[in-house]
């Protein structure tokens, strides 16, 4: 397929992180984009010759100055999200549009602003999760944007056609998102996973990125969901 120009917004860590140093060794330029100017760089160390740029996704401002300053590209990517969890009546309400504004309304002025920038056999890839195929408990909100995000991404592929506009669902991965869980807790918490899934073992970002490729490189997948989760939906 040729060079092509890749944007990874939240590319600095995790299933970005590992997306980024795919294309980046498929030949491809590569420009991600996060939140912490450390991460951007400590990234850009791991990768090499990458364009780095602070950006608050949850800014539709920023997002909007972003796209001007980089020009036409080819392949938009939009792993970076926020992550809460939580009691759904005991919850804080603000908890759960902060958890919004990250990842659904991210994305959606991601593609908003981002769209007219994209150059012709283009594409956008979301990124939604297991939870909206089979809910976990106190995830109530995760689930919703999920779905939300999931109904996003097949409306817009028929509404930015020919852009193809496609989503990632992962399932259990081994991702900085978990950093929040002591890391006992966390082990333990990925081997009863392991063992419950038909996968036998928990997903990598590697996974993802593999996942995301595909995704770039098929013309004909659009609309679609593409569940990397190791089976979760079946037990």
């Amino acid at each position: 397929m040729g060079k092509q120009r890749v944007v990874i917004i939240g590319g600095s860590s995790g299933m970005g992180l590992a997306t980024a140093k795919l294309m980046h060794k498929n030949g491809h330029e590569v420009i991600i984009a996060s939140r912490s100017q450390k991460k951007l760089e400590q990234a850009k160390k791991e990768i090499g010759e990458i364009q780095i740029h602070v950006l608050d996704l949850r800014v539709e401002k920023e997002i909007s100055q972003f796209f001007s300053k980089i020009g036409p590209f080819d392949h938009l990517v939009t792993p970076g999200a926020d992550f809460y969890m939580g009691p759904f009546i005991q919850g804080k309400t603000e908890d759960a549009k902060k958890y919004f504004d990250g990842k659904f309304w991210g994305q959606y002025c991601a593609a908003k602003q981002g769209a007219p920038h994209i150059r012709k056999g283009g594409s956008i890839t979301f990124f939604s999760g297991a939870a909206n195929e089979k809910p976990l408990q106190n995830f109530t909100t995760g689930c919703a944007i999920n779905a939300a995000v999931e109904g996003l991404g097949r409306a817009l592929a028929l509404e930015l056609s020919p852009i193809r506009v496609n989503t990632i669902s992962p399932g259990v991965i081994d991702s900085p998102l978990w950093d929040t869980f002591p890391p006992l807790d966390r082990s333990a918490f990925f081997e009863q996973a392991a063992e419950k899934l038909p996968a036998k073992r928990i997903g990598h970002t590697e996974d993802i990125a593999k996942a995301v490729q595909f995704l770039i490189e098929c013309g004909f997948a659009t609309g679609s969901v593409v569940h990397v989760d190791g089976g979760y939906p079946l037990v």
